[in-house]
């Protein structure tokens, strides 16, 4: 079993959602992103739907290099997130951006390696917006899909399934999290 650095960050995060009776969920498997992020040689990323900080601060472990942005809308999450992701040394590497996830994407540059959706289920905008800012051969990690209503899900499914824009990959979090690479040509670096 892998030991995870941020368990207590992630702990918080549950108990900060109990007592603030809010939607600040936290993903289940850090360590699987960690290991995702480091396997495919991420050291641009991006995350949408921070909570307090938990799966940045995961990213941001898989590469001492790993530069993240992470996306939350909500003020006090991402001013909670900040707070924690400065007491774990990291705020150097993760940048935090509150706002609505489309109208920070849109102010992106792009270019991402690594690309993870963490909100409530993503919408097709979204999802396009996504795939514009990963670059080819990056990565995208997509969870939540399956809390999308039934007609939302197939449409997700079918651009997430479409074999001339991804390669499946698989999944984390006992399937609950999607994976997949954008197809064309690869970033070589020299």
């Amino acid at each position: 079993m892998t030991v995870d650095p941020f368990a207590a960050l992630q702990s918080a995060t549950r108990s900060h959602r109990r007592s603030h009776g809010c939607e600040a969920y936290t993903h289940e498997d850090g360590p699987a992103l960690t290991r995702l992020a480091a396997a495919s040689g991420a050291l641009q990323i991006l995350e949408l739907g921070t909570a307090l900080g938990y799966t940045a601060c995961s990213l941001a472990h898989s590469n001492p290099k790993a530069q993240i942005d992470t996306i939350e809308g909500d003020p006090d999450h991402a001013r909670l997130a900040r707070t924690e992701i400065a007491a774990v040394g990291l705020s150097h590497r993760i940048t935090v951006h509150q706002g609505d996830f489309a109208a920070v994407l849109r102010g992106l540059a792009g270019g991402y390696d690594l690309v993870f959706f963490d909100g409530y289920a993503p919408s097709l905008e979204i999802l396009d917006l996504l795939t514009a800012v990963l670059r080819p051969g990056g990565t995208l990690v997509c969870a939540n899909v399956g809390l999308a209503q039934l007609a939302e899900f197939h449409r997700l499914m079918t651009v997430l399934d479409d074999n001339t824009i991804w390669t499946k990959v698989g999944s984390i979090e006992r399937g609950g999290t999607l994976i997949r690479v954008k197809l064309g040509k690869v970033r070589v670096d020299g």
